[in-house]
């Protein structure tokens, strides 16, 4: 399989997913301005839930510029993470409906967790098929924010039952660590043809 029709997957899956989150939030009956509030929680956390799944598409574009061959545990390691992603939007709902209870933050969490996980086995998977001198290998490095990452989750997680605020901190500072522009990838690239 080329790696094209993987990036098309997964691309219509990523696409599938936010329309999925905006279709959660309801038009509100009424035409007045507060007729929108009760919407506040539900729109906040799709926008952090947006950013995720945009920056988790970014990065997978990112990835299969180094993709030369596609095999069966590339595809099944894609699977895996496109799974735990095709969650979002089930905890996002819940969480923007029940306006950050611990209950559906520590979810969130646990689906936060759960695709880092996922996105590191493709990583790997990536690697053991290309070689440890692949431009994916040299790209990641030591790669602190993936190591940062899943702790950040597993601190939120356990925070959620003494404050969801700590909690909502923590998902968004993984978040903004992930905004600040990676260029790893694009280096090596530039390094490999001079």
């Amino acid at each position: 399989m080329k790696k094209g029709r993987l990036e098309a997957f997964s691309d219509g899956v990523l696409a599938i997913i936010i329309t999925i989150m905006i279709l959660e939030i309801k038009v509100p009956h009424g035409h007045e301005l507060k007729d929108l509030l009760p919407l506040i929680p539900v729109f906040l956390s799709y926008v952090l839930s947006f950013i995720y799944i945009g920056i988790y598409w970014n990065n997978h574009h990112h990835m299969m510029h180094t993709v030369k061959k596609v095999t069966g545990g590339i595809l099944w390691a894609n699977l895996h993470l496109l799974f735990w992603l095709s969650l979002i939007p089930f905890a996002t709902g819940w969480m923007g409906e029940n306006h950050f209870t611990p209950m559906p933050m520590a979810l969130y969490g646990i689906i936060l967790l759960m695709s880092a996980i996922a996105y590191y086995i493709l990583q790997q998977q990536i690697i053991k098929t290309h070689g440890a001198d692949s431009i994916l290998s040299k790209a990641i490095g030591k790669d602190l924010k993936g190591k940062m990452s899943p702790l950040i989750y597993i601190t939120a997680i356990c925070t959620c039952w003494v404050s969801v605020w700590i909690a909502a901190i923590a998902y968004i500072f993984a978040a903004f660590i992930w905004l600040i522009p990676d260029k790893r990838i694009e280096i090596i690239f530039k390094e490999e043809e001079e």
